[in-house]
């Protein structure tokens, strides 16, 4: 049965393969945000990460006409998001800067200690994120972020569901070690 959310999509999409521009404006606009996440937890830099946001839109633009509402548009325009990214990262050949967004690395120590502010939790999620490997970022992007299940990743990263698993497993793992290098005792304050 589909949802809500995956019929105004397709709504939306049918709008927008009939030459309605603005239907298809919603559609960026809808699902944009998530698409730069994943985008940055591949390119691990936000300016090469809207770059390669915009050039996937372009994509999704000219082949909207071939999605075939078999599955949910999220999925596909996932795959496209992605597959860019690594497309963009073969071509860079070299690990792209974990120091981008410098303003993020200056930590600021926690104040009120009995709780800290959900964008403060934001921020050291995302500083850690981009120290793990790509793979693993992507991962737990998709897994918590879009909700998916590890079929959909499947289908989405191209990746084994042992991959998916693994990259899940070893993702979580990181990811705490890294947020109790930035956090130290405090990490309790983040849960």
């Amino acid at each position: 049965m589909k949802t809500k959310n995956q019929i105004e999509d397709y709504d939306l999409i049918r709008n927008a393969n009939e030459g309605d521009t603005n239907a298809f404006r919603q559609l960026v606009y809808k699902h944009k945000d998530v698409s730069l996440s994943l985008a940055y937890s591949v390119l691990k830099d936000r300016t090469i990460a809207e770059d390669v946001l915009q050039d996937a839109f372009i994509k999704v633009f000219h082949k909207l006409n071939t999605f075939n509402f078999k599955s949910s548009f999220s999925t596909w325009l996932y795959r496209i998001i992605v597959n860019t990214s690594y497309n963009e990262l073969k071509k860079r050949k070299t690990n792209i800067s974990l120091d981008e967004d410098n303003k993020d690395n200056f930590l600021t120590p926690i104040e009120d200690k009995d709780f800290m502010k959900e964008s403060d939790q934001k921020r050291y999620i995302n500083i850690a994120l981009k120290q793990l490997k790509p793979d693993e970022s992507l991962v737990l992007r998709l897994f918590y972020l879009c909700e998916l299940s590890i079929k959909e990743i499947e289908k989405v990263t191209n990746f084994k569901t042992s991959k998916v698993k693994v990259d899940l497993h070893r993702g979580r793992d990181n990811l705490s070690f890294q947020l109790k290098q930035l956090l130290g005792d405090d990490i309790n304050y983040l849960l």
